[in-house]
């Protein structure tokens, strides 16, 4: 296996290879400036002190370039997978949606479970979800049974407990 094997991208269930992927326009732009900071702050900042710390000898018990060393590699890793992601990325702004009596990416959806418990989740590309954030991935399964849905549907949620039945309350778009 060579170096840019272990960083390949996972093949994403329910997303055939090659395809491009959907991302909101503030989610490209956080991977972007991530990249930015990565490339103009954290290698500078990081190649330097590699250089200074090789300066000093014997490199082998020298911990300022082992971690130096590691850092790199990691900020490399991390470059290239974020490279390939924006390159794949195919922005779609939510604010575009036309059809805004059904769920499509980048809506805020409100439903009920079960326990007549609201919750709101927006749909967002899978690079971008952040569940802490209410964000969940276009390829996760309540994304995916909440597609296409209106207020007052109901859709069923597999759950590894059993069926759930949720019951869409509301749709926004931003």
């Amino acid at each position: 296996m060579d170096a840019d094997d272990e960083d390949e991208e996972p093949v994403l269930p329910g997303l055939p290879p090659g395809v491009s992927r959907y991302i909101t326009p503030d989610g490209l732009a956080r991977m972007e400036a991530e990249l930015r900071q990565l490339l103009r702050e954290e290698r500078p900042r990081i190649v330097e002190i590699v250089s200074w710390a090789a300066g000093n000898g014997d490199r082998s018990e020298n911990g300022d370039y082992l971690y130096g060393k590691k850092r790199l590699r990691e900020i490399d890793r991390r470059v290239r997978f974020l490279t390939r992601r924006i390159d794949k990325a195919e922005p779609v702004d939510p604010a575009a949606q036309t059809r805004r009596d059904r769920v499509f990416f980048g809506a805020a959806v409100t439903y009920l479970d079960e326990n007549d418990e609201a919750r709101t989740v927006t749909i967002v590309g899978a690079d971008e979800a952040e569940l802490d954030r209410g964000q969940v991935s276009l390829l996760s399964p309540v994304a995916r049974v909440l597609m296409g849905a209106r207020v007052g549907d109901e859709v069923r949620l597999l759950t590894p407990r059993g069926p759930v039945l949720l019951e869409v309350t509301a749709i926004a778009y931003p």
